[in-house]
């Protein structure tokens, strides 16, 4: 599949260089195309879309850093940073420096721990080197201001090839569009070094093509975060799946294989083979149960049909009454949707097992523009103050906190218990 991403793109990539090879053979061929436009407004227009969209995807590149820290997003920021400020101040050589840093990123490999210090310390040393940039360009001649040009198309073909590479190394899809766009801006690059030095008030045909570059790159980045996001989320889903089953289903599952393996030494069958019996209809009731819990939060089943479902499996012996609320209006994400069903079903089975209780009640609502879940029920109750609480309180604590809830507990001896739980807004 990478292979035939790769080969595709390749195709591309070579047509787009057969295009922008003939057009620039036909701007050298004929001097007419050579001349800028003597337009200061769209000049001073398209240097401020330059360094909007420049400092945009410099921000894109920030944020993918602050997130994941790669060294890879802040050299690639850093570089289009120093693009956005040369089209303010610097020149050429600002652009330059851009670039040898845009170059530079797939070479920089590894994350930072401390990411706010190192955006703190590269982006101002960035900002003081700009006009530092601009004082020592000041004054160049037309050949120095070509060989400042060459080596910008030099680093912009670097990454053409080095980026493509990488696309064809890894997949990532951010890649291609940077190689993509270094060709664009490559030509458009060559076009600066054939034609005319171009004034404040000019505009040059391949200045156009370096607004294309921009505009594709911003989509192609915005792809890109938001295909790393997806991907992030699936990783938390598989987690959280995995987290299920070795909570739940697996512990009862080894339950089984021990006291199958209790009967193979000779254990007497009168004892174990009841043991067994129960373990594996506990077993069958936590799948049952994970699977209510992960289609409500896959989509494939209501969130509220699926807790209902779980509350007519639960009090199918008539041990527990239970009755269950949920607002109709209240949003959940698929995070807080297994949290919650597991939250429930954690109250209720402290309830059920541990308080002796007859009657429970579960409400999911909004209150005061917060949203809330509440487990209560009439059992026997308990001090908390002197009472750290089992595993199941545990358990709730923990679940409250991965979804960003506050948990507030309150029981006391004969009057049942009561506990809640704030969402995050």
């Amino acid at each position: 599949m990478r292979e035939d991403r790769f080969q595709s793109f390749l195709r591309w990539q070579v047509l787009l260089v057969l295009l922008l090879g003939a057009s620039l053979g036909l701007f050298l061929a004929y001097a007419s195309l050579r001349s800028p436009y003597v337009e200061p407004q769209l000049h001073a227009s398209l240097s401020t879309a330059f360094a909007l969209t420049a400092a945009l995807i410099a921000a894109l590149c920030g944020t993918r850093f602050a997130v994941e820290g790669r060294r890879f997003d802040l050299f690639l920021g850093g570089g289009f940073l120093a693009i956005a400020l040369s089209w303010i101040s610097a020149g050429e050589a600002g652009r330059t420096l851009g670039w040898a840093l845009v170059a530079s990123a797939p070479f920089a490999i590894g994350r930072i721990r401390r990411r706010t210090l190192a955006l703190w310390t590269f982006v101002p040393t960035l900002v003081v080197a700009m006009p530092l940039l601009q004082i020592a360009a000041h004054g160049q001649s037309d050949n120095q201001i070509n060989g400042v040009l060459a080596l910008q198309a030099l680093l912009q073909l670097t990454c053409a090839v080095t980026y493509g590479d990488r696309f064809r190394r890894h997949g990532e899809d951010l890649d291609q569009w940077l190689s993509l766009v270094a060709t664009l801006t490559l030509f458009a690059t060559l076009g600066l070094i054939f034609a005319p030095s171009a004034a404040h008030d000019q505009v040059a045909r391949g200045d156009f093509l370096v607004l294309v570059a921009h505009s594709v790159l911003l989509i192609g980045l915005w792809r890109a975060m938001h295909a790393s996001e997806f991907g992030r989320a699936v990783a938390e889903e598989r987690a959280r799946v995995a987290r299920e089953i070795h909570d739940g289903l697996a512990q009862y599952l080894f339950t089984i294989s021990t006291h199958a393996a209790m009967l193979e030494s000779g254990a007497d069958p009168a004892v174990a083979l009841p043991r067994l019996q129960q373990a594996a209809l506990a077993a069958q009731q936590e799948a049952r149960y994970a699977i209510l819990a992960l289609s409500s939060a896959s989509g494939r089943s209501p969130f509220d049909t699926a807790l209902r479902r779980y509350v007519e499996v639960l009090t199918a012996d008539g041990a527990l009454e239970v009755e269950l609320e949920i607002d109709p209006a209240i949003m959940l994400g698929p995070d807080e949707q297994i949290e919650i069903f597991r939250i429930v079903q954690e109250g209720l089975a402290n309830a059920r097992r541990h308080a002796d209780a007859g009657r429970a009640w579960v409400q999911i609502g909004e209150r005061n523009g917060e949203r809330y879940v509440r487990v209560l029920d009439d059992g026997d109750g308990f001090t908390p103050e002197t009472t750290e609480g089992g595993q199941g309180l545990r358990n709730i604590r923990e679940r409250a906190a991965s979804i960003g809830g506050a948990l507030s507990l309150r029981s006391a001896p004969g009057v049942g218990t009561s506990l809640e739980v704030v969402l995050r807004g």
